[in-house]
């Protein structure tokens, strides 16, 4: 079949395919543990969902503008203005299918041909193929493994030339769980301010962080104007309200950027659903209230990370981690556990879903062949029967 070289190098999403293949097993009369899941298990607030309905019911099944119903786009600005301590323009904002439309948008509007954008290693499986349909090169930046990964500047100027046009990063980290201070934070917004490189910053697990205060973790808009240059920040519903599947996330950018964002958006997709844009209202409409749920859920995964981590640690001692300080993920370096038979995190993990019905992500999807991911968005009897399987497993190898 000959295709659009647009498409040449793309490959399908990772994740995505792991947690497809888990649910077929399971369908098939398998006994599946999925540890894959990049969601919260948990139902989307009743008060969040009665938003759609009366939505609905109340005729809310129209078109919107392009970048979203201006109530939905002035109340996620009033909600970065809390935090940002100075006025935001809600002009800014374009709302999405989810983050990953909007980091698609900006990709696409930001970078062309020849041009190059950095990436934090290890990295959302998406983002090189994102940038890959921008016709741009992605430039793979691997932090120190001691440090969670993260980067410091001395690491992005080794990995910048003069075709270095973006930044794109995470934090909390999917997959690491690493979540980068206030201090590493200014370091990379003023390396990218002073290489005059845009720095897209990818917020969307930035409630659930595990700080002994209960803080969310640091963001672009805590940081002085002063430290910040050309950025766009991503941010949505989907993992702090448990509303993965309503598919609304948003990106916040200068005015002017955002106008474009919002032309290319229209020849898409037009707007996000009408239905998800009135839920997610209820949730930006309501911050007091919103907190309070996103909290609870931050509390559940917090114990479930300790949970994690002691089972990790008490049955795995031989297979080091990551020490998740946001997120949902523990990224457990196995390549301790290859042999003849399993060279690769795609071996190991293909091995261990025929041998235990375990599933668990490669850590090549991540730009990292010695890990693989396991996710703990899932209640403590799965994750503890999951991790014992794994631990029984490797002990036979």
């Amino acid at each position: 079949m000959d295709l659009s070289s647009n498409i040449q190098r793309l490959q399908p999403s990772a994740t995505m395919a792991v947690s497809a293949l888990a649910k077929q097993l399971r369908s098939e009369g398998r006994d599946i543990v999925d540890l894959s899941a990049g969601e919260p298990d948990f139902d989307t607030p009743e008060w969040i969902s009665t938003g759609a309905i009366e939505g609905i019911r109340s005729g809310g099944t129209h078109y919107t503008p392009v970048p979203g119903l201006p109530a939905l786009r002035k109340a996620i600005a009033d909600s970065i203005q809390r935090r940002a301590r100075r006025a935001i323009d809600w002009n800014g904002v374009v709302v999405s299918s989810g983050a990953k439309q909007a980091l698609f948008n900006a990709c696409f509007c930001l970078f062309g041909p020849e041009d190059e954008v950095l990436i934090g290693t290890p990295y959302w499986t998406s983002y090189p193929e994102i940038v890959k349909l921008a016709r741009a090169e992605p430039v793979f930046v691997a932090g120190s493994e001691g440090r969670g990964f993260r980067l410091t500047p001395d690491e992005m100027e080794t990995a910048t030339t003069d075709r270095t046009r973006g930044l794109l990063f995470s934090s909390p980290c999917n997959p690491t769980g690493s979540v980068y201070s206030r201090d590493e934070l200014r370091d990379v917004a003023e390396w990218a301010r002073d290489r005059g490189v845009w720095l897209i910053s990818d917020e969307i697990y930035r409630e659930i962080n595990f700080s002994d205060d209960g803080s969310p973790a640091a963001s672009v808009f805590d940081l002085p104007q002063d430290s910040v240059g050309p950025h766009v920040v991503v941010d949505g519903a989907s993992k702090c309200y448990a509303m993965t599947g309503w598919r609304i996330g948003y990106s916040y950018c200068e005015p002017t950027l955002a106008k474009k964002l919002s032309a290319l958006q229209s020849h898409i997709n037009s707007n996000p659903a009408t239905p998800s844009q009135l839920a997610a209202l209820r949730a930006y409409g309501d911050p007091d209230r919103a907190q309070e749920s996103a909290a609870e859920m931050t509390q559940a995964f917090l114990r479930r990370r300790d949970l994690a981590v002691r089972l990790t640690r008490d049955l795995l001692p031989e297979l080091p981690f990551v020490p998740p300080e946001g997120a949902f993920y523990l990224f457990i370096r196995v390549d301790g556990a290859f042999g003849r038979d399993i060279t690769d995190s795609s071996g190991f993990c293909t091995w261990l879903l025929e041998e235990t019905g375990v599933a668990l992500v490669p850590g090549v999807a991540f730009g990292d062949d010695r890990y693989v991911r396991l996710s703990f968005a899932t209640s403590d009897e799965v994750l503890e029967e999951g991790i014992r399987r794994l631990a029984t497993a490797v002990s036979s190898r």
